[in-house]
């Protein structure tokens, strides 16, 4: 069986990460912890915070046309996504021109993180107040999410990721099927050794 390619935090010198190409994605959450729901049986199922982070990465592609997406999983404590830069924007656009935001692929994760952080606090702290009635369904995990310290004043994500510079279609296809497999093979996942503060259910 053919092996993932390795990750690399680091970027390539003198790379352009805005020019039309397809890159291998990977987020990590703050400490490693497993904020985004639980894997039964091969099967990744999202908690409120988990489909906040799925629905952020799905709204890229909406707000940055040049770029679309590819196979995505968020897990308990990471999430792997594929973006295809489809075309390049000129450096210099003219005055008065609307300009899209920034399509670099740092750009993009900034954005992303940033994006999924913002309504990710605003839910935490919306449904940790007094004022909260789902006591049935929502406020249990809320009670965990506190627990488990995460830091409001903070992102809940790492402050780096791992990226991969997708050569070639046979390359795409293993990335691809890595991902969508990922659950299946948690418990041989390099993140599952990360000892998680405390799991936040579904």
């Amino acid at each position: 069986m053919k092996k993932i390619p390795n990750r690399k935090t680091i970027r390539l010198a003198n790379y352009d990460y805005s020019q039309e190409g397809s890159y291998f994605i990977t987020l990590c959450t703050h400490r490693r912890q497993h904020i985004f729901g639980e894997i039964r049986n091969g099967i990744m199922g999202l908690n409120p915070l988990g489909l906040i982070a799925y629905e952020e990465w799905e709204k890229t592609a909406l707000i940055r046309p040049q770029v679309s997406l590819g196979a995505c999983m968020i897990m308990p404590n990471h999430m792997h996504g594929i973006i295809h830069i489809n075309e390049k924007i000129p450096s210099k656009i003219a005055p008065g021109k609307f300009q899209s935001p920034s399509q670099t692929v740092g750009a993009i994760i900034r954005g992303y993180k940033s994006a999924a952080t913002t309504r990710i606090k605003a839910l935490l702290r919306e449904d940790s107040s007094p004022s909260s009635t789902d006591e049935l369904t929502f406020a249990p995990t809320i009670e965990k999410v506190l627990k488990s310290k995460i830091d409001l004043s903070k992102s809940i994500w790492q402050r780096n990721y791992y990226e991969h510079i997708i050569r070639n279609p046979v390359s795409y296809q293993i990335i691809a099927n890595y991902i969508w497999n990922n659950p299946m093979k948690w418990t041989v996942d390099k993140f599952y050794k990360q000892k998680p503060f405390e799991t936040i259910p579904l």
